[in-house]
């Protein structure tokens, strides 16, 4: 089965606790951070010194969450064969950056 990795969905709780829910990449983060861009409505993830990415069309309800915010929860998870479930595989704060 291909995964898209570059599909990336944002869950906001009923407290307005935010998380950044995506597809798990081979190598584990190290020293996670996230530069936010409201005006471009982009967020660069940096899993890792090499291992960069943007999320764009991100929604301005997500900017307003973070707009305080000094870290973003990320959970990388991989879909399980033949199930409806999924195993995650990295949880961790990422350090919001200007």
């Amino acid at each position: 089965m291909a995964i898209d990795t570059n599909t990336f969905e944002f869950l906001i709780s009923d407290e307005d606790e935010i998380m950044l829910l995506l597809y798990a990449r081979d190598i584990a983060p190290e020293q996670p951070a996230v530069r936010l861009s409201p005006e471009d409505k982009t967020i660069e993830l940096y899993r890792r010194v090499d291992d960069a990415f943007t999320l764009e069309k991100v929604e301005d309800e997500v900017f307003e969450l973070l707009k305080d915010a000094e870290t973003l929860l990320v959970c990388e998870i991989l879909p399980m064969e033949e199930t409806e479930e999924t195993e995650i595989v990295y949880t961790y704060n990422a350090t919001i950056i200007e």
